[in-house]
Parts: C-alpha cells; sequence; structure tokens
C-alpha cells in the first residue's frame, strides 16, 4: 500500500477550524505535510455555496479535504431541513467540481452515518447504503451528502478524477460543540447532567425512551483515520469510519451520570422523537483498505470529554 507523500502538497481542509478539522491539521503535519502549505478556508470569508468562491479555494490545491458542513442534532434537522439540504449538497457539489476544473490530484470527502436506511442490517456495511430511505428527521442532510458519493463515482468514471468517500459515526471528543440548539447527543448530555447538577436538580429529562442504540467514535480516531485514508486509498467504493460497538441511549446516559457522579432521575420524554432505531458500522473496509482501526476506549474518551468541557463551561 503505496502512501502519498504529503510533505510537498498544497492540502486544503474546509472546516479546517472546527472541531474534527483542527485535529485533521494536526495529524496532517504528523504525517509529514508542511503547516504552511495548508490552507483553511474560513465560512465568513469563503461561503462555499457560491461557485467562484469554492473556484478560488481550489486554486493550485493538490489535495482538498472536505469536512465542512452545515449539521446539528435532531432538533436542528426538525427545524432547518431546507438549509441543511440545501447548504450541504451545495458546498459539496461545487467544491468537487471546482477541485476537477482546477485539476486538484485528490479529493477526501466526508459523508455521513445520516445516509443510511433508517433499517439497516447491524453491523452497516457499505454495501447496504442504496438499501432503503434514510431515517425521516435527517434525509434531506443524508441525502444531501449521499448525493457527493454518486458525483465522486461518476466524476472518477468519466474524468479519471480521484475521490473518496468516508461515512463516519457520530463523533465525540473535547472542543465539540455543546450548544444546546444544535449539539449531538454526547455533548447535548454532558452539558445537560452539567447545569443539572448547577442548579441541584433532581429529575434530568431526555429526548425519547432511550431505545436507540449509537455508536460513537473519538474525534482523534477519526482525524487519524482522514489522514491514512487520504494517503493510501484510491477507490470508488465508500468507506466507514467507526469503532464496530454500539451503545444504547440509556446505557449511555447512565455511564455520562456516573463519570459526572449525578445522582438524579432520569425522566424519558417518550414524545419526542427516538431518531434511526439502531446504528453500528462493519468496519472491516477500512481495516482492509489502509489499515485504520479506532485506538480511543469509549469510556477514556468520555472522560477527556467531560473534563475538557466542565474546564471550559465557565
Amino acid at each position: 500500500m503505496s502512501e502519498l507523500d504529503l510533505s510537498d502538497k498544497r492540502i486544503l481542509v474546509t472546516g479546517g477550524a472546527g472541531f474534527l478539522g483542527r485535529q485533521v491539521v494536526e495529524q496532517l503535519v504528523k504525517a509529514g505535510a508542511n503547516i504552511d502549505n495548508i490552507s483553511i478556508p474560513r465560512s465568513r470569508d469563503f461561503d462555499l455555496r457560491v461557485m467562484e468562491n469554492c473556484q478560488r479555494v481550489a486554486e493550485k490545491q493538490n489535495i482538498i479535504i472536505h469536512l465542512a458542513a452545515h449539521v446539528g442534532g435532531i432538533g436542528l434537522n426538525q427545524q432547518k431541513p431546507a438549509e441543511l439540504f440545501y447548504d450541504n449538497l451545495m458546498m459539496g457539489v461545487q467544491l468537487i467540481h471546482a477541485a476537477y476544473q482546477a485539476g486538484v490530484e485528490k479529493f477526501t470527502c466526508l459523508g455521513t452515518i445520516c445516509a443510511y436506511p433508517k433499517f439497516t442490517p447491524v453491523p452497516f456495511k457499505e454495501d447496504d447504503l442504496w438499501n432503503g430511505y434514510p431515517e425521516e428527521t435527517n434525509a434531506p442532510y443524508g441525502v444531501a451528502k449521499k448525493a457527493l458519493l454518486v458525483q465522486l463515482q461518476s466524476y472518477r468514471q468519466q474524468y479519471g478524477f480521484n475521490g473518496i468517500y468516508l461515512l463516519p459515526v457520530n463523533l465525540y471528543g473535547p472542543e465539540d460543540n455543546f450548544d444546546p440548539k444544535s449539539s449531538h447527543v454526547i455533548p447535548a448530555l454532558i452539558r445537560k447532567v452539567h447545569e443539572a447538577q448547577l442548579r441541584g436538580d433532581k429529575e434530568l429529562p431526555v429526548w425519547g425512551d432511550g431505545s436507540p442504540t449509537r455508536e460513537f467514535l473519538y474525534s482523534l480516531d477519526a482525524a487519524r483515520g482522514i489522514v491514512m485514508a487520504t494517503q493510501s486509498y484510491n477507490e470508488s467504493e465508500p468507506v466507514n469510519l467507526g469503532t464496530n460497538s454500539e451503545i444504547s441511549i440509556r446505557d449511555l446516559i447512565n455511564l455520562i451520570c456516573e463519570l459526572m457522579e449525578y445522582e438524579g432521575e432520569i425522566v424519558w420524554q417518550t414524545d419526542k422523537p427516538n431518531g434511526q432505531p439502531r446504528r453500528c458500522l462493519d468496519t472491516e473496509r477500512a481495516k482492509k483498505a489502509f489499515g485504520f482501526t479506532a485506538e480511543m476506549g469509549f469510556k477514556e474518551g468520555l472522560k477527556k470529554t467531560i473534563e475538557w468541557y466542565r474546564q471550559h463551561a465557565a
């Protein structure tokens, strides 16, 4: 498996200032990239929904890693399905086209676990991606991101454009988004428990009934996987990035309460949506194709995330 030498490559990382992006940049440098050759377009300067901006940032780049996304939890998906569809589709479609036009050597696109059908046999295999419609609450986001896989495969077929597509499971870790209006389940629950402790609440309301399962990938592991794929994977098939282990939301909240020493009662809000019933990935393809396996244990990763939040909550 020959690795792409990053030492003289000009690399664009969209979303490079974000939670995952900062760690991807660190991993690129660790893998031999020159920090001075890494560009991070900020959304305030380059709105990637505008084609001219995509063309400007793609110019003279050797590699593009597209992490930028308009993304959030179930609440945001329910409130802004049109924005999530439009923003993610337009950013991705135009950036891929601009990269092809600019002669970019390698394009790494981050997809989403939300692209999988609502009822997918567990563990999710990449070949099951098209066997049904995504879970309704996040289908607009999931379908928009899935369209980028089709684009990359067709550009490879017609133009020989080397674009790869990765499907990371739910991410978590220090520096995550803890804003209750748009955060995912782990940061949302950590903040909820922390604030309940500060107020002395004896009860903790949590959405759904606790039955769905989720799989979580520590952000540093995800960043490592993205860089390994960028260096070593050059095929059209999508690749899962995950841990191949699932935990129910009920067990997750109990674990967070235990680690944070919260002793109140969990009150399940069963009138609120559960989201997709189960999520757990088959991770064999990533292991075989570019040698990636997750390293961070879940409990340890949660501890680090909680510690970071408590230090920065004030």
